[in-house]
């Protein structure tokens, strides 16, 4: 790896494209491997990806967001164009369109993967851009898994190197980059086209957090479908020979000056050498269930804990010790008193540690629908149990948390729970069970069984089975064959349910 620093320039400078930091992202997304020498491991998963994105993307068609941004793409026929999920098969639209359709059923439920480092990431999120432009260009599915395999790369690079929350900049300025860099690896661009893309993109994409504080709304899922878009945009110009804000990290009115950490920053960031093997993607992990990462191991504990801590309506206390993160993120550090409400949308209780735990420790499962019910939520026992619910930094937590070793590095905490007679339980878990480091890491046997548990009784059998076979065959399919990674489902009940919506103005 070469570890690039990347600090402010005054404009004076004239700082050589070459030596900007969008131009080392390009050169680091055009010097991806061919297909067939792309590291064996990294490829399988980024098979396993499409099927993790279809599963939750088919159990979200009838969500209303999902609708919206089906039925805002559906208008942009085109006669190449990409598919969407939930449209009937023979519907093409444009791929920028496409792309926001889809990204957003990935994103609704929040059960895609993850990478969590200096920021917090969701890479799969690249994958529907990219899968968009590869049918509408007429790419194979070598093409796309080496575009995927190269926006991994520069999104988990840009995630370990770039702390975005800390300014309260939403994470997709990074996924634009990452999107930008993948489509360029797609098309074989040259590094110079990809240099314009990634500025435009970045320069386009970059909004507060606060799409993801407070009253959560539905931009939660539609943000990063809004990078996507934003990305094939900034490709389709740059092509045509457009240029873009330079250089749009270092500039001293540019990203790092005015965005992050001001006219002093400095940040390293690693990315690999020229043939180096890509295998980011590898450091990546996915939910296993439908809520923030950083809740995935929280679930896992107190499923543990319920067996030994009895009713909960013996608890008096239940405090978590967890990360920085954690606990200021969707912890009760975070000050959002909607972390405690009732009434709270789903996208806000995804993002509650109080109210996952609570149901989790009451419950000891998780379900994508039942665990977010507003009957489920308002529970007048869930409700008495939520309030007693907690959460504290722990500096050791924290520690864990940004550790460089990722064999050590930690997303859970230590939950005490103190009963009503004084007596205390406590138990700690680091990762989740489903993390690669985990108890029972997700292989490709646990990404077929995610699909079909979301896809039964939406993705009949032998859809199912069309499906997972064009998944295995990623490398091999032609343009053609990249249609069947979109699951068929039932589209007269997806057209019935849009028929409900509000019109718009496409």
């Amino acid at each position: 790896m070469i570890d690039h620093q990347v600090r402010v320039h005054p404009s004076a400078d004239r700082l050589p494209r070459e030596e900007q930091f969008a131009w080392k992202l390009a050169e680091a997304a055009t010097g991806t491997e061919e297909a067939s020498a792309l590291d064996p491991r990294a490829a399988g998963m980024a098979a396993n990806r499409i099927v993790d994105n279809a599963a939750v993307a088919v159990a979200s068609l009838l969500r209303r967001p999902v609708a919206v941004a089906r039925a805002q793409a559906a208008p942009h026929r085109s006669a190449f164009g990409a598919s969407v999920f939930g449209l009937p098969a023979g519907v093409r639209v444009s791929p920028e369109w496409a792309a926001w359709a889809n990204a957003t059923a990935v994103r609704e439920l929040d059960f895609h993967d993850t990478f969590l480092a200096a920021d917090y990431s969701h890479p799969g999120d690249n994958i529907a851009p990219l899968l968009a432009v590869a049918q509408h260009a007429g790419r194979s599915g070598a093409d796309l898994l080496r575009g995927i395999i190269a926006a991994y790369e520069v999104h988990v690079a840009l995630v370990r190197g770039i702390c975005l929350h800390e300014h309260r900049v939403d994470h997709v300025a990074h996924l634009g980059a990452a999107t930008a860099c993948g489509l360029g690896a797609l098309l074989r661009l040259d590094t110079a086209t990809v240099y314009q893309a990634v500025q435009q993109a970045v320069h386009t994409t970059t909004a507060t957090r606060q799409s993801r504080k407070g009253e959560i709304s539905s931009w939660k899922a539609f943000a990063p479908a809004f990078a996507g878009k934003a990305a094939i945009e900034a490709v389709d110009r740059a092509m045509r020979g457009e240029g873009s804000p330079s250089p749009l990290y270092e500039g001293e009115d540019g990203f790092l000056a005015w965005m992050l950490d001001g006219p002093g920053s400095s940040y390293t960031v690693s990315l690999p050498e020229p043939g180096e093997p890509r295998r980011a993607i590898l450091d990546t992990y996915t939910k296993e269930y439908s809520a923030e990462y950083q809740a995935q191991a929280i679930i896992d504990l107190a499923r543990r804990m319920r067996e030994k801590a009895g009713p909960t309506a013996a608890f008096r206390e239940v405090v978590l010790h967890t990360s920085h993160h954690t606990h200021h993120v969707i912890g009760s550090g975070s000050g959002d008193p909607q972390k405690y409400d009732p009434a709270a949308g789903r996208e806000t209780l995804d993002h509650s540690v109080p109210y996952i735990l609570a149901v989790a420790l009451e419950d000891g499962t998780w379900h994508h629908e039942r665990s977010y019910a507003p009957e489920r939520a308002r529970r007048p026992e869930t409700v008495a149990l939520w309030r007693k619910v907690s959460t504290v930094e722990d500096p050791a937590w924290t520690r864990r948390y940004h550790d460089p070793d990722p064999e050590r590095r930690a997303f859970g905490g230590r939950l005490v729970i103190t009963l009503e007679d004084g007596s205390v339980i406590e138990d700690e878990l680091g990762v989740a069970d489903a993390h690669p480091a985990g108890a029972r890491p997700f292989d490709r046997a646990a990404y077929t069984g995610k699909f079909r548990t979301l896809a039964e009784g939406i993705v009949a059998a032998e859809a199912q089975d069309r499906f997972l076979h064009a998944a295995d065959r990623l490398p091999e399919l032609d343009t053609t064959g990249l249609h069947d990674l979109f699951p068929a489902v039932d589209t007269d009940g997806t057209a019935a349910y849009d028929a409900t919506l509000p019109k718009g103005l496409f």
